[in-house]
């Protein structure tokens, strides 16, 4: 493939949504060829799933159903998007990806990472990030801060053990899939985290060129 495919992933309210301006202004300001895209979601049909996913009313959602909902939004997402801009060249710049269903989905969920990892292997045809960036922060405080300003999706309204759970979850993923990924100290300053994630990402770029 000769595009680069780089991710961010973390807790709710860890700085990803901010630090994602930032790099794409990066970017711009540097006449890198490139798109942004987040999950679920990123293109018409995975827009509609995230709606289905993320509705506060879906209280009734099956485990199984959101884990599927979220690997059908992913594979949509992989066919429409993220697979031509790579076959294309261009950098691929997504706010989470298949590690977020791993962590929520797989051990959050309590579904298994396996059986996660496996339905979504179908989805995203082989598509792995050639470079993640984890925000790592203390999910209870990030959640706290999110649900108070917005009052929170479908799955921030879970309650701290949950993602608590999803947290382990993240740490148990990177210690088995460590490949790639890049842990970024989100509990200092914007500018710092900014800073620390272009390290990685000029390190990236400059290794592919």
């Amino acid at each position: 493939m000769k595009g680069i495919f780089i991710t961010l992933e973390g807790p709710d309210g860890s700085g990803k949504s901010t630090i994602m301006e930032k790099i794409v202004t990066y970017f711009i300001n540097n006449n890198m060829d490139f798109i942004s895209t987040r999950e679920p979601g990123g293109t018409e049909i995975s827009e509609k799933i995230r709606n289905i996913i993320l509705d506060k009313n879906n209280k009734n959602m099956a485990p199984e159903t959101e884990a599927l909902l979220y690997a059908a939004s992913r594979g949509q997402h992989v066919h429409e998007k993220i697979l031509p801009a790579l076959k294309e060249g261009k950098i691929v710049l997504c706010e989470r990806f298949i590690l977020s269903s791993l962590a929520y989905q797989g051990v959050g969920r309590k579904l298994g990472i396996e059986e996660v990892k496996m339905i979504n292997d179908f989805a995203i045809k082989g598509i792995r990030p050639n470079l993640t960036l984890f925000f790592y922060v203390d999910p209870v405080t990030t959640l706290n801060r999110k649900t108070e300003q917005k009052g929170g999706d479908r799955l921030e309204r879970e309650g701290i053990d949950f993602h608590k759970e999803v947290y382990e979850g993240y740490m148990k993923l990177i210690k088995m899939y460590p490949e790639n990924i890049q842990i970024i100290d989100a509990t200092k300053s914007i500018e710092e985290v900014f800073k620390q994630s272009i390290y990685y990402i000029e390190n990236i770029l400059k290794r592919r060129s």
